[in-house]
């Protein structure tokens, strides 16, 4: 904190002009009181209980720190300083914003300039004098201004972290199996200031993208870190004008949305977007800014299942492996082709694009490399789960 004349005029007053203000300050803390009484519409009640209490303290203490720092400078503010920090705090917990507190600032100014220059002035004192007492009074109230702009910011900055800590808290219990008591599901909603929804979806994204992307969503949305992803539980995605406001939130994120269900499939719901983004950064689905879940869920299967795909390949293509790589590759393309259309020849050319009769060639030569497997329905399933598995690209 700055020291100098300039940024505290107050040091640069002769002692004496303290020994002129005091007797004045029980009649200026009275006048200022009402005075803020009479034009602060949200002051205007009595001065009773803890609300009087601070008010009547903060006057108080300011004229009389005010004189103390007239006769030491040098004692600083440090001390006096948390009355006004907390003023600018309960401002917060009383749900108002600073415009109360700075007005009646700015009137107590105006009422102890008053009183003071009036009994400056018939104390003789000379116009420099008192010229930068006035400069001193300004100067001062703009830093009890400021320690109540710190308190209150750092209250706000609390409650938000609160608030944080209890969406999160929230969030974890949506995402217990068995789901939570409806008891305590409405306790943690409360707490966390959210208004339990009948529907709901989980968002997923990145961690890094999360806070970004919180501030844009509807306001209803809880948004939290989870599994160190970003996970925001969106009420009704699909109501009126629900899907548009999430678009336009997202921005450039890349966001994997799951399925909309009861609070008691959230856990499904983030269960299923966690695995579509991760599916997306494998390249397992094609990336864009809102994937959604459902339209990807066999794809989903065989990314999860991926191990177990794979063992299936192992068994069912093993007589592929000797191939070389281009005509391995040929022989998968058709045995997709034929237990996608079930041995079609024409519907296969189709598909890979070739004639018919290299069709009905390939099948012949897959045949001997497969055998049975193709007229077996059980083979024939896990070949298709096989060969549609992207692990195997």
């Amino acid at each position: 904190m700055t020291t100098s004349a300039n940024s505290e005029p107050w040091r640069a007053l002769p002692a004496t002009v303290a020994d002129l203000i005091e007797p004045e300050l029980e009649a200026i803390t009275r006048e200022i009181l009402e005075t803020i009484a009479e034009e602060v519409p949200e002051y205007a009640r009595p001065l009773e209980g803890r609300f009087g209490h601070g008010i009547r303290t903060g006057v108080g203490e300011a004229l009389s720190q005010f004189v103390a720092l007239i006769r030491d400078p040098g004692m600083g503010r440090e001390l006096g300083r948390e009355v006004y920090v907390g003023l600018g705090r309960g401002e917060l917990r009383q749900g108002r914003t600073l415009d109360s507190l700075q007005a009646a600032y700015r009137v107590g100014a105006r009422v102890a300039w008053r009183r003071i220059a009036r009994a400056a002035r018939q104390a003789g004192l000379d116009t420099e004098v008192l010229s930068l007492l006035a400069e001193a009074i300004f100067a001062y109230i703009d830093e009890l201004s400021a320690d109540s702009v710190e308190g209150y910011a750092e209250a706000q900055s609390e409650s938000e972290g609160l608030r944080e800590r209890r969406r999160q808290e929230l969030a974890l219990l949506l995402m217990r199996e068995p789901l939570a008591e409806a008891a305590d599901l409405r306790a943690a909603a409360q707490a966390a200031g959210w208004k339990v929804p009948r529907r709901v979806a989980a968002l997923a994204c990145a961690e890094v993208d999360l806070t970004r992307l919180a501030r844009r969503l509807p306001a209803d949305s809880v948004a939290t870190q989870l599994d160190e992803l970003g996970c925001v539980l969106v009420p009704d995605p699909v109501g009126p004008g629900r899907a548009s406001a999430i678009e336009r939130a997202l921005a450039d994120s890349q966001v994997a949305l799951g399925p909309v269900g009861g609070l008691g499939q959230a856990r499904e719901s983030w269960q299923l977007a966690k695995s579509t983004l991760r599916a997306i950064e494998a390249g397992a689905l094609p990336s864009g800014r809102l994937v959604s879940a459902e339209d990807h869920l066999a794809d989903l299967l065989l990314f999860e299942g991926a191990a177990f795909t794979l063992r299936i390949a192992m068994r069912r293509l093993a007589p592929l492996d000797a191939l070389t790589e281009k005509a391995e590759r040929r022989m998968r393309e058709t045995a997709l082709a034929y237990v996608s259309h079930r041995g079609n020849s024409v519907a296969m050319a189709a598909a890979l694009h070739v004639h018919p009769q290299t069709a009905r060639y390939r099948v012949t030569r897959l045949r001997e490399l497969l055998g049975d497997q193709l007229d077996d329905p059980d083979a024939r399933f896990e070949l298709e789960i096989a060969l549609r598995s992207p692990s195997l690209d």
